[in-house]
């Protein structure tokens, strides 16, 4: 073999060892916008875990390989941390930093030295928020900014608005997820919350409670009072 077979036959060599460069995951994403023109594929990137190609769209992560030959759905998980890969990038893909949120149109309620920041998403029917609200009463140096939302029934927005129109909202809001205390007055101011509903939709905020921590991490549901410490913890220390 002479001198330019050998070089040729190296750099062969080297090129099919390298990652597929950036054209070869246009080329994926591509082929999958053909494949299902009606999904929302954002990103493609290398995963990390062996040919997988990671493929973001719709504020969720799947997986393929480099031929899209099939999809994946569901979880990896790095078997030498014990990290779940996906939901990690998940929470990734559903951050929001903390000082975009509206949060003049929020109920805000401090507790101690409101040192530590949360905002939640919630629904005054629903029963996951009611026990949450319970476990909340008991955390201290805490400033939670409550966002009206009302998803479940058209009752739940009554009862919304009522709060929102009550002379202490905040009061108004613990006594009706605390004591079942509908807010005597009904509805006769203008409040944000059809603007808050719009939000949430931009930002596919499905259910609730739906927290938002000071480091932008999004948690879909109630938490373990334990797992909500560390986070605030986590959030704070996060802090520049």
């Amino acid at each position: 073999m002479n001198l330019l077979a050998s070089l040729s036959a190296a750099f062969l060599a080297l090129a099919i060892s390298l990652p597929a460069p950036a054209q070869d995951l246009e080329r994926v994403k591509s082929e999958l916008r053909k494949k299902f023109p009606d999904a929302q594929i954002e990103t493609v990137r290398k995963s990390g875990y062996g040919g997988l190609v990671e493929v973001t769209g719709g504020g969720e992560v799947f997986y393929t390989d480099e031929k899209t030959t099939f999809l994946l759905l569901g979880s990896l998980i790095d078997t030498k941390t014990r990290e779940n890969v996906t939901e990690a990038r998940v929470r990734k893909l559903s951050a929001v930093k903390f000082e975009t949120l509206p949060l003049d149109s929020a109920i805000k309620i401090v507790r101690g030295n409101g040192s530590r920041r949360i905002a939640i998403f919630e629904d005054p029917n629903c029963g996951y928020c009611k026990r949450f609200e319970r476990d909340l009463a008991g955390v201290s140096d805490l400033t939670m900014y409550v966002f009206l939302y009302p998803i479940l029934s058209p009752d739940s927005m009554e009862k919304s608005k009522a709060v929102w129109c009550a002379p202490d909202r905040a009061k108004a809001w613990l006594d009706l997820m605390l004591k079942d205390a509908v807010p005597a007055g009904g509805a006769a101011c203008q409040t944000p919350i059809d603007t808050i509903i719009a939000y949430g939709r931009e930002k596919r905020i499905s259910g609730t409670p739906t927290i938002f921590f000071e480091d932008g991490e999004r948690v879909p549901g109630a938490m373990p009072i334990a797992a909500f410490e560390k986070r605030l913890a986590d959030a704070k220390a996060s802090r520049p």
